[in-house]
């Protein structure tokens, strides 16, 4: 018996600094995929984390690159099963984000850019006054250098502008690469 091949699915990979505003921007982005019709898994780091067993141990760098480099793993096998991934991580490695592209067809990277200071000002969950491990202060953050889309997450932008700015790219992509 052969088995036909499946098209893949695509990752599309939100990024930034604790506090950026993946979660949001992501969930919005989730929402609008499936108000499409579009069948999309939303894989988010702070949950991933969770469901691997890292909990709240394992915020060195070198934890940190293990998991980053095993989320894009499992975005790969989602997607080679025809299957849209949301993936909202800090995963502030160049190596990770060259695997991603190198190993996952349909990949599309989002770095949601947001000044230091204003992440700071945020501080949602207390990381940037509580932790001694956060990439950005105590472990080099490696910003994005070929991002497919950045979005200056701060000021007068609010998520939904950037979950439709997100949502119009990929809908660019997808004309650009249809036979």
């Amino acid at each position: 018996m052969t088995v036909a091949a499946m098209p893949s699915g695509r990752v599309i990979w939100i990024t930034g600094l604790s506090g950026a505003g993946k979660t949001t921007v992501g969930g919005l982005v989730v929402e609008a995929m499936r108000a499409r019709g579009q069948t999309v898994v939303w894989l988010d780091g702070d949950r991933l984390r969770d469901i691997m067993g890292a909990g709240t141990s394992g915020f060195d760098e070198a934890s940190r690159r293990r998991l980053a480099g095993t989320y894009g793993r499992l975005c790969r096998e989602v997607a080679d099963q025809g299957v849209d991934v949301v993936c909202t991580t800090v995963s502030m490695f160049h190596e990770v984000r060259q695997w991603n592209r190198d190993n996952i067809a349909g990949y599309f990277e989002i770095y949601l850019r947001v000044p230091l200071d204003e992440l700071c000002r945020r501080d949602p969950k207390g990381h940037y006054r509580a932790s001694d491990a956060m990439v950005g202060i105590h472990l080099a953050a490696e910003e994005p250098a070929t991002p497919d889309l950045v979005i200056d997450n701060y000021g007068t932008r609010d998520a939904g502008t950037a979950a439709g700015q997100i949502i119009l790219a990929l809908e660019a992509r997808e004309k650009r690469t249809r036979p």
